[in-house]
């Protein structure tokens, strides 16, 4: 089969077509016929050697697909069958013509959707809700502050958090993101290059602070992450895309609001905790997908003979939700 390859670790040059061995379905595994993927920043990550996929994983690129099943295994017991039309999140190998994915793990492309829509999904939309609900455990009426609203995750975690009658704040980087996380159901939306957010999500919640944080930055958000944070409040650490070292931090606030920090990746998570995790969103979210309450936010659709200009549009933070690659 063809497949995006890494000729070696380093930038987007090193990306290109070519071939690659067909991976075999196990027992319990569909083999499914790639139509289209989507970006990740683990993928550039992994391009430049820095994220290495987990033991046993492809080392394709790729954290999810949608396509057609073309075999299934003889213990899978999702009832699936060739034909059937199916997304997913992966550890990798999304980047092929063909992938293989757990029974269940898989999920029906909701009726009406193009496997490119389907495709922009599973990363975001599961890891949104792990941080928000399994990790963050938020509750209705509470206010969350999403760092980067205008990013995949971002744009998911804001259609979620609305869904449970929660309230969404972001923090965006230009005003053409701010106004599309505004339209999007964020109840406020603030340019971080226009001065510190702190003081913004104080005064919009009348100095209350905010229960739960997601951050993908890190370090430089660290103190005005804790000044944001209410009595008792969460925050969950998704990503360092700013740094990973604190210089002349403080624990005192952390003790005196009672605050909880937690830290998630989900590609490293057990099976078992994925399939689990997979079956509670496709629950929770495959109907509301349908009736349009939730929908994948897509920025671009490029070939994916075109996937080194994908990944530079990612590299310089242009996209607002998914960029997509289609395969077929």
């Amino acid at each position: 089969m063809k497949a995006v390859l890494v000729e070696k670790p380093g930038g987007r040059e090193q990306l290109m077509i070519g071939e690659y061995p067909k991976p075999t379905p196990a027992d319990d595994e569909l083999l499914v016929k790639v139509h289209a993927t989507a970006l990740n920043r683990a993928d550039i990550s992994q391009r430049e050697g820095k994220y290495p996929p987990p033991p046993g994983a492809s080392p394709i690129l790729g954290l999810e697909m949608a396509g057609v099943v073309e075999e299934v295994g003889k213990n899978c017991e999702g009832g699936w069958k060739p034909g059937d039309r199916v997304f997913g999140l992966l550890p990798g190998g999304g980047y092929a013509q063909y992938a293989v994915i757990p029974d269940k793990m898989a999920m029906p492309v909701p009726e009406g959707f193009t496997f490119e829509q389907a495709a922009a999904i599973p990363e975001v939309f599961l890891t949104a809700y792990q941080c928000l609900f399994w990790v963050g455990r938020l509750k209705q009426g509470e206010t969350v502050l999403i760092h980067a609203g205008a990013s995949g995750v971002g744009t998911a975690a804001i259609q979620l958090v609305k869904s449970v009658g929660a309230i969404p704040l972001v923090t965006v980087g230009s005003e053409e993101k701010r106004r599309f996380c505004l339209d999007l159901g964020a109840d406020h939306a603030f340019n971080y290059k226009e001065g510190e957010f702190a003081d913004k999500v104080l005064a919009a919640t009348k100095n209350r602070g905010v229960q739960l944080v997601l951050d993908f930055v890190g370090a430089p958000y660290w103190k005005q992450n804790l000044r944001v944070l209410a009595m008792d409040g969460r925050l969950v650490l998704i990503s360092m895309l700013g740094g990973s070292r604190l210089d002349d931090a403080s624990l005192g606030q952390v003790l005196a609001k009672r605050l909880q920090i937690s830290g998630t990746t989900l590609r490293t998570r057990s099976l078992d905790y994925k399939q689990d995790l997979t079956r509670e969103f496709a629950s929770f979210a495959l109907p509301r997908f349908v009736s349009g309450e939730l929908k994948p936010v897509i920025d671009r659709i490029f070939p994916w003979e075109e996937v080194r200009e994908a990944h530079r549009y990612m590299e310089e933070n242009r996209n607002i939700g998914k960029i997509v690659l289609r395969v077929f």
